[in-house]
């Protein structure tokens, strides 16, 4: 089945038209500046033939237009009529606790993204969007929804509540929700497969490492414990976010600094985690080229960030009574062979044996311990589009054979 994903943004869309039966990415691209006279759409075809517009594109409706047009394009596009668009699949940030599972996008499905707004305020109102637009733009074929925080859905009430009066989780539903569920779910999938071994005998800790960054249990295919939150704020130093924090400390920088509402949100979100720590950069890469030219900042946010990995793999190994494997994905996980070797210095009484070399090696997707190490840590790239691929046109071949019955 071929099949559009989009992961539709304030300002940006980015897409993917993949052909599920073979994994194949036929086209990507991102439309970016959305709203702006002088936004952007990028296309690369699966050949390499790579085109950039610039144009007026006021909203996701046009956005979308430009991305439907560009694939049925002549000499850039995959398709020759919006037919071969077989199914739309949506990244949707939060599910909240009404979907546990992807969907077939409906107005009641709508209605209830819609409710959940309010828990992502920065996020679900542009997934609707991207939503709306296609059911305008196409409207006979099906769209399926894929939620960040689905895949966390099964942690256990005492993993997910707060010491919070219960009243509150009760009346705000204010507990732990967990985000980039897609991509903990691909990795965790994966590690299983190159491992040979079925994941429902296996306890692996993941770790999404990129400019936001989480953790996740996921023991015996269950995701049962996870960094993030009620919030993706919540759990490891990140770019820009602080992380786990003492939530007495916003109240006293808000008393001493005289800050508003907005103004720590801002603090918190986007000027703390390595940023904030180093003064120097949010990006690894720079980080750790400043720590090795003995910038002392830079190296305290560095091993700040690496610390709270290595805290979070032993509450994690003790949460699952033991550990077989640990993965590292996202931007930092895959291309920092600096951040897994010092993530995973100390941790031999597990099991853990680094292979310098393996760590080093330009393979994308590989076992980076030795042949003996009881605990086995691979790197694997996540694949975050192929997950709402298949899902979509699984949960569409499914609606198929039950309309036909």
């Amino acid at each position: 089945m071929k099949v559009l994903v989009l992961n539709s943004g304030s300002s940006s869309i980015k897409y993917q038209f993949i052909e599920t039966s073979t994994y194949s990415v036929l086209a990507k691209g991102q439309v970016e500046r959305i709203g702006m006279d002088d936004a952007i759409l990028t296309h690369v075809r699966e050949d390499g033939d790579t085109v950039k517009i610039s144009g007026e594109i006021l909203d996701h409706n046009i956005a979308i237009e430009y991305v439907i047009a560009i694939l049925l394009s002549k000499n850039h596009g995959v398709i020759k009529d919006k037919s071969e668009i077989e199914a739309v699949g949506h990244r949707v940030v939060h599910g909240g606790e009404t979907f546990s599972d992807s969907v077939l996008i409906t107005d009641e499905v709508i209605e209830k993204i819609r409710e959940n707004i309010e828990l992502a305020p920065l996020h679900n109102p542009h997934n609707l969007r991207g939503i709306l637009a296609c059911k305008r733009l196409l409207p006979d074929t099906p769209q399926v929804a894929v939620f960040d925080t689905a895949f966390h859905q099964k942690m256990p009430e005492y993993a997910f509540i707060y010491g919070l009066p219960y009243e509150l989780y009760k009346k705000y539903k204010i507990r732990r929700y967990g985000f980039h569920g897609t991509s903990h779910r691909y990795v965790s999938k994966r590690a299983s497969e190159i491992l040979g071994l079925p994941i429902e005998q296996l306890r692996i800790i993941t770790a999404h490492l990129g400019n936001g960054c989480s953790m996740s249990a996921v023991k015996f295919g269950v995701s049962i414990d996870t960094t993030m939150g009620f919030t993706p704020l919540e759990g490891l130093l990140m770019g820009t976010r602080s992380g786990d924090l003492d939530p007495a400390v916003i109240l006293y920088i808000m008393s001493k600094e005289g800050l508003t509402m907005s103004e720590i949100n801002a603090l918190l979100n986007k000027h703390s985690g390595l940023l904030g720590i180093s003064g120097v950069s949010s990006d690894m890469r720079e980080i750790i080229s400043e720590m090795k030219n003995g910038n002392q900042r830079a190296k305290l946010a560095f091993e700040v960030f690496c610390y709270r990995i290595k805290k979070y793999i032993g509450a994690y190994a003790a949460a699952m009574g033991g550990v077989d494997a640990i993965v590292f994905t996202a931007g930092i996980g895959e291309n920092s062979p600096d951040v897994r070797k010092k993530v995973c210095e100390g941790l031999e009484f597990l099991g853990i044996k680094i292979d310098d070399e393996k760590n080093d090696s330009p393979e994308k997707e590989k076992i980076i311990t030795t042949d003996d190490s009881k605990v086995k840590v691979l790197v694997i790239p996540t694949n975050e589009e192929l997950v709402i691929a298949i899902d979509t046109a699984e949960i569409v071949s499914k609606s198929k054979v039950m309309a036909e019955k």
